[in-house]
Parts: structure tokens; C-alpha cells; sequence
């Protein structure tokens, strides 16, 4: 838990939700926040599960947003789901999200199919996505989609060097630099860039991820952006502002 970080708990909150935030972070809450709290960004457990706020902003995870992106048609005009589509695949395909963040890329492969295994080393982002989770299987449209999507709280590095399966697809999203003017940039990239600092080790990283042979890596980046490790990829999907690099590994 970043020394700059309260982790406060309103009375209503899940004692659940909470003795596991207490467990991972390794910190007790307070329960009444200070006056002159400024622009401390805090983790707030509530009625509602979990949150970030910082300045009177709040930002929660949450699936729902996304079902609309699920919908077929609009599912298979998604870059992600073009970059990772197989030609004539039968069966399970199987993907490891290598930096999940708050599993927005996950959430669409396991739309599309996907078992997918999700790592995130950073607790607080871990927790903002296992409450999303948890919430989510409660909900009829979401369940299906995300039994699918499976997060484990650790280093993905050090994890894809001892999996014990290939998988289909391996996902890298390095967060990328903060370039851009802060008023174009989605108020959860402000917060989470507060907490997880951009890749600052690529070669480590795609290392790590061809080291548990998937048929395909695929990296996701700037649209003008530089290749990651100065890896050239076998091709790439191209979008307005993203690309999807895709290094084929095995057929």
C-alpha cells in the first residue's frame, strides 16, 4: 500500500470486501477522513464496494459500462478482438492478460470466447478490479462473460516463466507515458497513473511473455507509438490513437 494512499471505510461497506483489503494491503482503515485531506487520493469501501477518489472524483470499476462493446456486431469491430482472431480455431481459446489494470481488454476476450487469466501486480488496482468482479457475477448479463476471467494478485513476469499451460494469446498494455495534456486523458488513467508507473523494463516483459509460448503475443500501443523492445511484430492491427502489434510464435 503506497504511503500516499488512505484506505478509508464507511460503515455500510462489505466486511468481507473489507477484512480482504485489510489482508492484502497490510494496513488498518480509518473510518472518519481528516479535515484537511487535500488532494490525498484514498480507497473508499462503501456500500457500492470499492472506489478511487481524489479531489471530490470518483472513479469505480464496472463492467456494466462495457456489456454494450459485447454486443456481436460491435464486439467484432473491437481492434483486440481483430488482433486476436484465429482462423478455423475450434474448442477453448485461452489468453493470459499480462498487465489487466481494471480488465477492460480481458472483459472483451472473454466476451469473445476466451478463458482468460488476468495479473496485476499493483494491490490497489487488484482490488478495484476484484470488487468489479465479485459484483459482476452477481449480475445476469455479466456472469457468463466474466467465469471466464480469472485474476491472480501477482508480478506477471515472474508468473508467465513457471505457467503451466500455452496459451492461445499472451496480452501485453504497458501503461503508456503520460504525453499527453491531462484534460484528454480519461479521468481513470489520471488516477491509476497515481499508483502504477509505465513499463520500465520492455524487454523483461516480452521476455517473460514468449518464455510461456503462446501461439501469439499481442501488444497494445500509441497508434504513433514506438515498437515495445524495439521488437518489430509480425503485423498489426492499426486504429485512430491504438494499435494491436501481434508477434505470431507458433502456428
Amino acid at each position: 500500500m503506497p504511503a500516499n494512499i488512505l484506505y478509508y471505510v464507511k460503515e455500510e461497506a462489505n466486511p468481507d470486501l473489507t477484512a480482504y483489503c485489510e489482508e492484502l494491503l497490510q494496513v488498518r482503515p480509518i473510518y472518519e477522513l481528516p479535515e484537511d485531506i487535500g488532494d490525498t487520493l484514498v480507497l473508499q469501501a462503501d456500500r457500492e464496494g470499492l472506489a478511487l477518489v481524489k479531489n471530490g472524483r470518483e472513479y469505480r470499476c464496472d463492467f456494466t459500462k462495457n456489456l454494450p462493446r459485447t454486443v456481436p456486431n460491435n464486439l467484432n469491430g473491437e481492434l483486440l478482438i481483430k488482433a486476436t482472431r484465429f482462423r478455423n480455431s475450434t474448442g477453448a481459446l485461452s489468453a493470459v492478460d499480462a498487465t489487466a489494470g481494471l480488465g477492460e481488454d480481458s472483459f472483451l476476450l472473454a466476451a469473445a470466447g476466451f478463458q482468460v487469466m488476468l495479473f496485476e501486480k499493483d494491490p490497489v488496482i487488484a482490488l478495484l478490479l476484484h470488487d468489479a468482479l465479485q459484483r459482476g457475477r452477481e449480475n445476469l448479463n455479466l456472469s457468463p462473460i466474466l467465469s471466464r476471467m480469472e485474476l491472480r494478485i501477482e508480478d506477471s513476469v515472474n508468473a508467465m516463466k513457471n505457467l503451466d499451460i500455452s496459451p492461445d494469446i499472451v496480452l501485453l498494455d504497458p501503461m503508456f507515458p503520460q504525453r499527453q495534456k491531462s484534460s484528454l486523458i480519461k479521468k481513470k488513467f489520471q488516477l491509476l497513473h497515481l499508483l502504477e508507473n509505465p513499463c520500465n523494463n520492455e524487454e523483461e516483459l516480452l521476455s517473460a511473455a514468449m518464455a510461456c509460448n503462446p501461439k501469439r503475443i499481442v501488444i497494445k500501443r500509441p497508434s504513433k507509438g514506438a515498437y515495445l523492445a524495439d521488437k518489430k511484430p509480425s503485423y498489426s492491427i492499426k486504429g485512430d490513437s491504438i494499435r494491436y502489434d501481434c508477434i505470431v510464435c507458433r502456428s
